[in-house]
């Protein structure tokens, strides 16, 4: 599932992740390094698998850990209606 923001949606690098804005609303969400290389690996067209795999390669965590931080994670983001 290739991930995509919704438009009002700005995102901004930092130096500890990404930084979220929703204009619409006008909240902020903080992704930590964890989330970043989720959205990322989703954004440039990755799966749900992917985007765990990635997580594992980077963290080393075990896989059943990786799987649910990142379904949670993409739970957040559509419940919020950050992405579409």
């Amino acid at each position: 599932m290739a991930l995509r923001f919704a438009t009002d949606i700005t995102t901004a690098e930092t130096e500890y992740g990404t930084v979220l804005l929703d204009q619409r609303s006008g909240h902020y969400w903080e992704l930590n390094p964890t989330g970043t290389l989720v959205v990322q690996t989703l954004l440039e067209g990755g799966e749900e698998a992917d985007a765990v795999d990635a997580v594992i390669a980077e963290f080393d965590i075990d896989r059943a850990r990786a799987e649910q931080d990142v379904a949670a994670l993409l739970d957040l983001l559509r419940t919020s209606g950050l992405t579409v």
